[in-house]
């Protein structure tokens, strides 16, 4: 069981993503702190015990601690990592009030909460926009190459040499954006507008549902047409345009993303899909062995999924924050001690069985199970 083997590289492959997107997500919660005059008074990589660290000349300390799956920035006021209120806010003297995270404005604790996505989402911007200068930006002209005879494009009528300009109304330029398209839609029909012969022709398509093996042998269910591209090219961007292409990619990936999720919430999507930290690190490790390209590719759709998460509005994420402070923007007061504390409780089991649930996938995608029966069997 090759996986099984290559813990040790995937492990600090792993760590060294994770340590970095962590790093740029707790650092836009500090950044904008300070910026709102917020005393800072940890900024911790992992959990539990600190590993190393030191104090900066403002107070700050700075630590690395022994379990790496996240990080918190703890401000003045808070009571823990989750940044509940502490004890004796109402006592604090004026000065103290002057740099208490919870004693800002209302605007002021939504912009700092918010600005560790934010910062996720700009560092994916950042990274495909330089991968776009460097090695370019792939790019495939939306025109078939191949049709395979049994498949689901043959059936429709679809011919190489057809351009495909656009599904269901929305304009198409690259093969990417049919392949992302079509593997969302799982036996749904589609409006596909081809280009042929100088006219264009609206043909209905219905993407089969098949499984495809993945490196660490699982399975996944997508939509397929059966169609090949018909050659891949590379646009090399200034950095006006890569900025602009790197945007207009991030914002494609994080509404695939949102796509698949309620596809998995509705039940059109299968939740096997759903992968955890062990495959994480297992394709984290993939990605270093393909390069540093590979790698940064692999980091910038992270952080978008990483930011992405935060935002859902589940208590103890940022996006439960940010749910209670529009409570406070509506009733004029934050919600009581008794319903913040009931609703964190509630957002750390469900933050929790999510966990549990996609580490179990993972052990059955890894075909860990398999692996131990068969040393004992």
């Amino acid at each position: 069981m090759d996986a099984i083997l290559q813990v040790p590289h995937y492990g600090l492959s792993f760590i060294l993503l994770l340590t970095i997107l962590v790093f740029v997500h707790e650092f836009g919660h500090f950044w904008v702190a300070r910026r709102n005059g917020v005393r800072v008074e940890v900024f911790s990589i992992g959990f539990g015990p600190e590993l190393f660290g030191w104090n900066d000349r403002t107070g700050t300390r700075w630590k690395f601690s022994l379990l790496p799956l996240g990080g918190y920035v703890k401000m003045f006021g808070d009571a823990g990592a989750a940044s509940n209120p502490a004890e004796g806010l109402d006592r604090m003297s004026a000065d103290e009030r002057a740099v208490a995270f919870h004693h800002k404005r209302l605007g002021q604790r939504a912009a700092i909460v918010a600005a560790g996505p934010i910062a996720n989402f700009l560092f994916a911007i950042l990274v495909l926009a330089g991968l776009f200068m460097t090695q370019g930006q792939p790019y495939t002209p939306a025109e078939i190459g191949t049709v395979r005879p049994d498949s689901a494009a043959a059936a429709a009528g679809l011919q190489p040499g057809d351009r495909i300009v656009a599904i269901n109304g929305s304009s198409i330029e690259r093969f990417e954006q049919v392949q992302l398209i079509v593997r969302l839609n799982q036996g749904t029909p589609l409006s596909v507008d081809v280009l042929r012969d100088g006219r264009t022709i609206n043909l209905p398509v219905t993407p089969r549902v098949v499984e495809l093996q993945d490196r660490i042998g699982g399975t996944q269910r997508v939509g397929q047409l059966g169609v090949g591209r018909s050659g891949v090219e590379f646009m090399q961007h200034n950095p006006l345009t890569a900025i602009v292409a790197g945007t207009e990619e991030t914002w494609t990936l994080t509404a695939g993303t949102l796509t698949a999720v309620w596809q998995m919430i509705s039940g059109v999507r299968t939740t096997e899909e759903l992968g955890g930290p062990l495959r994480i690190a297992q394709m984290s490790g993939e990605a270093t062995r393909s390069g540093v390209a590979g790698f940064l590719w692999f980091a910038a759709i992270l952080s978008i999924n990483l930011g992405l998460i935060n935002l859902f509005p589940i208590p103890v994420l940022d996006g439960g924050h940010l749910l209670f402070y529009a409570a406070e923007a509506v009733r004029g007061k934050p919600l009581g001690e008794r319903a913040q504390e009931y609703g964190f409780r509630i957002g750390l089991a469900l933050v929790l069985t999510l966990m549990l649930f996609s580490t179990w996938n993972d052990l059955v995608q890894l075909r860990v199970f398999s692996f131990l029966r068969g040393l004992v069997t």
